[in-house]
């Protein structure tokens, strides 16, 4: 049976934002009271050290990688995700643009979300390696020991409820295991904290749409809990 089709129509977020009427101006201060200092918000505060990191990131010598990349990638998405993404490494395209998921991968991925009602503003999406191995070989240990702290400060700032690994090498790589992705899918496992459940990458289902509907399961279940930790 093959997943359904989605066709779901979203509102742009302009076209709401436009309905609104304009926020009231704030009330001015009683005479000789100082106006209360409006607060920085939590968004901004997250996307403001994020930044700090992403140019630590483009600036890393750690490994030989950053001898052979063209651009870091570090991440992209909503800076209050209740799901976060993570891929192994970025590949050609992504060493291109500097962004996560941009080529086929990253485009078969962006369908995924839409069919349970996920764009990908609103979860974030990035990888282990912060730079693109040559030929797009699996990352070496020393390599995911060099990057694997900027994903932790990731992960402190987002605060994602709920992290999903895309493939074999990401989700051995975060559970510390050598257990094949079929075994892992399907079944809650823990990342400092963070629930995670892994699934195939979008390369590998490219080149194995037989797989689509496990794929397609394990999506589902994403969106229920999700839903169930929103609700």
């Amino acid at each position: 049976m093959r997943p359904p089709v989605c066709g779901r129509r979203r509102i742009p977020a302009g076209a709401v934002r436009q309905a609104l009427p304009p926020p009231a101006a704030p009330a001015p201060a009683p005479p000789g009271k100082r106006a209360a200092r409006t607060p920085v918000s939590l968004d901004a505060n997250v996307a403001a050290a994020l930044a700090t990191i992403e140019k630590t990131v483009s600036k890393c010598r750690r490994c030989l990688l950053a001898k052979t990349r063209t651009r870091t990638v570090f991440g992209a998405g909503s800076t209050r995700p209740p799901v976060i993404f993570i891929g192994e490494a970025p590949g050609a395209e992504e060493d291109r643009q500097g962004l996560p998921f941009v080529g086929r991968a990253g485009q078969l991925l962006t369908k995924m979300l839409a069919c349970v009602g996920f764009g990908r503003g609103d979860v974030y999406i990035t990888n282990v390696l912060k730079c693109r191995p040559p030929g797009n070989r699996d990352p070496q240990p020393q390599e995911v020991a060099c990057c694997e702290p900027y994903l932790l400060e990731q992960l402190a700032l987002l605060k994602p409820r709920l992290i999903c690994a895309l493939g074999r090498h990401a989700a051995q790589t975060l559970l510390k295991t050598d257990t094949g992705i079929n075994k892992l899918r399907g079944r809650l496992h823990d990342y400092h904290g963070i629930s995670l459940l892994p699934t195939f990458h979008p390369a590998y289902l490219l080149r194995n749409p037989a797989d689509k509907n496990k794929a397609w399961e394990d999506l589902k279940r994403i969106r229920l809990l999700v839903d169930e930790k929103t609700g």
